[in-house]
């Protein structure tokens, strides 16, 4: 995997015509999957589709003016700074919410691609181009917005500003708050039931959480760098996601500084319902997520880890 930075004019532009395609692909399937319920929707994603196929056009002909014929095989996933796009355009029927979501993210993506390369580009054509398609995707990042907002009723500032918090705070924090509320509890009550003592409980719940948080921290902040995504600065997103995985895991290990140790148990049993509960309203607030939906998945990933817990401690 190559970092940006070092891709030549060549890479670059390379790189641009694949994401170009790759993006005319999603938007046709797109239509393809709103054009039953949302026909006038469909039909401006067919017009989405459209400008991203020229967008390619012009990118492959300055390309064979500057370097020939051969254009070399560089892929999204083959350079530091992209995220994986979540296979949306499979899913059927498709959300309007979710899909204007995901038009918007990569419409924003692109246009970061494009800014950032034309500011290290040196060839006055390739930057003249890469400018021109970066105005051009602020456009469609715009349309993307208001897919299913006929009436603006939010600005533009609001909604560009909820999706970076969610972007660089919510969706680490989750994804954290997730692991540390969910893989500590095999760990923490195989103990407890193990050895019927709560110090030793409190000890194993804390050197979990701590480890999980570490972990999970350095994972986050080494996954990409966020100059191309919005998602903020990747040290800034790893604290987020280190925190509240260490969050997770501490809150039903306090608990267990009550000496009684019953008592211990079945008040870090309430504490995990109410992490659970808590995880499930984030997923609703901000992915929209439906609440049974939210419920079942936390629910279950809680439930099946927390009986993996508890029969290797009685074992």
């Amino acid at each position: 995997m190559k970092k940006f930075e070092d891709l030549t004019e060549r890479e670059v532009l390379a790189l641009a015509i694949g994401l170009e395609e790759e993006d005319e692909r999603v938007y046709a399937d797109f239509a393809e999957g709103l054009r039953q319920d949302y026909p006038a929707t469909a039909t401006m994603f067919d017009g989405m589709r459209e400008e991203e196929s020229g967008h390619r056009r012009r990118l492959i002909e300055l390309f064979q003016r500057k370097f020939g014929e051969h254009i070399p095989l560089i892929r999204r996933q083959d350079v530091r700074g992209f995220v994986e796009r979540p296979a949306l355009w499979l899913v059927r029927p498709l959300r309007i919410d979710a899909v204007r979501k995901e038009a918007s993210t990569m419409e924003v993506e692109t246009r970061r691609f494009y800014e950032k390369a034309s500011a290290r580009t040196q060839d006055a054509s390739i930057r003249q181009l890469l400018d021109d398609l970066a105005n051009e995707e602020r456009g469609h990042e715009v349309r993307a917005q208001e897919l299913d907002l006929p009436e603006q009723v939010k600005a533009d500032e609001e909604v560009a500003q909820r999706r970076l918090f969610v972007l660089q705070i919510v969706q680490p924090g989750l994804a954290g708050l997730m692991d540390g509320s969910v893989s500590t509890l095999a760990p923490v009550f195989a103990a407890a039931l193990a050895t019927q003592k709560s110090w030793d409980a409190f000890l194993v719940g804390l050197a979990a959480s701590a480890g999980a948080g570490i972990s999970m921290g350095f994972a986050e902040a080494l996954s990409d760098d966020g100059s191309l995504t919005g998602r903020g600065h990747p040290w800034v997103r790893g604290l987020i996601c280190g925190a509240m995985t260490a969050i997770g895991g501490i809150g039903h290990t306090l608990p267990f500084l009550i000496k009684d140790f019953r008592l211990a148990l079945w008040a870090a049993g309430l504490v995990v319902l109410v992490e659970l509960g808590v995880i499930t309203w984030i997923r609703r607030r901000y992915m929209d997520t439906p609440w049974v939906t939210a419920a079942l998945q936390v629910g279950l990933g809680g439930v099946l880890v927390f009986i993996t817990g508890v029969l290797i401690g009685s074992s």
